[in-house]
Order: C-alpha cells, then structure tokens, then sequence
C-alpha cells in the first residue's frame, strides 16, 4: 500500500513492490499535433517557434503587418499590393542592426564567395530583365555545388 505525504506544493507518493506489480491503467489523451505557421483557420500562428521571434522582437508590429499583408494579399503576384508595408519593416530593421544581423558582417558572405554570386548591381546589369531566370539561377547553383563536391 502506498504513502502520500504533502510538502507545500509539492506531493510525495511512496509506492511498494505490490504497487509497481501490476501495469499502469493510466491513459493519457491523444495529443494533437503542433499547429504551423498557418492555422487550420487560416490565420497566422504568431507563435510559432518558426518565426524566431520575429513577431515579438523590437520591430514585431511592423513585421506582423508586412507579414499580414503578404499572407492575406489577393493581388497577382501575391504581395505586390505590400510594398509599403515591408518597406516600414526594413526601416525598423535598420534602426536595431545587433538584433536583425546587419551589423556590418554579412553571414552570407561566405556562401556568396563560394557559389561566385553577385549582386546585380556588381554586374552592372542595368534593368531586371537581364538578370537570369530561377531555372538558370538553379542550374548554376547546382554546378557550383557539384564544383564544391568535387574539390
């Protein structure tokens, strides 16, 4: 026969070897699996661990507007209609460089020298039109890595 003895907050059970004896009758509830970034709903699940804090960080309402925008946006391409909105975003970005990394060191720095990608502007390429179709950007991105591989 087992003891319960209340410690403040706490309730300490001692169990004998005939209560351990026979399996457990305890059943728990099924879990429900973790919701993502977009709820079953439709709306936005601002605490998603995927989003890295970006929705509560210090330019968190401009971010959640920018993303709102772009999730309920019905113009084609989707987002189009958002410019404002992720513009305000990329100022209050700029405004805390330590917490959104634009602190002067690039991360992407390395890959960029690896993969040999450069900004358009690095190309002189004057208008959009001249820069390379995803397919073309893929395939590049595939050789260089089969260059990588190979070294």
């Amino acid at each position: 026969m087992s003891l319960c003895k209340d410690f403040g907050k706490d309730k300490v059970i001692f169990a004998t070897k005939e209560d351990h004896s026979t399996p457990s009758t305890v059943q728990l509830a099924p879990t429900e699996p973790a919701p993502g970034l977009i709820l079953e709903s439709g709306d936005i699940n601002w605490n998603c661990p995927c989003l890295g804090g970006m929705a509560t960080g210090p330019c968190g309402v401009e971010f959640r507007d920018a993303f709102s925008c772009f999730h309920y946006s019905q113009e084609s391409p989707k987002g189009s209609d958002c410019f404002d909105a992720f513009k305000t975003m990329q100022e209050c970005f700029s405004k805390y460089p330590t917490v959104y990394n634009k602190s002067g060191d690039d991360e992407n720095d390395d890959l960029d020298e690896v993969l040999n990608v450069s900004s358009p502007t690095d190309n002189n390429i004057d208008s959009v039109d001249q820069i390379d179709e995803p397919k073309e950007i893929e395939q590049k991105t595939q050789q260089s890595s089969k260059e990588i591989s190979a070294k």
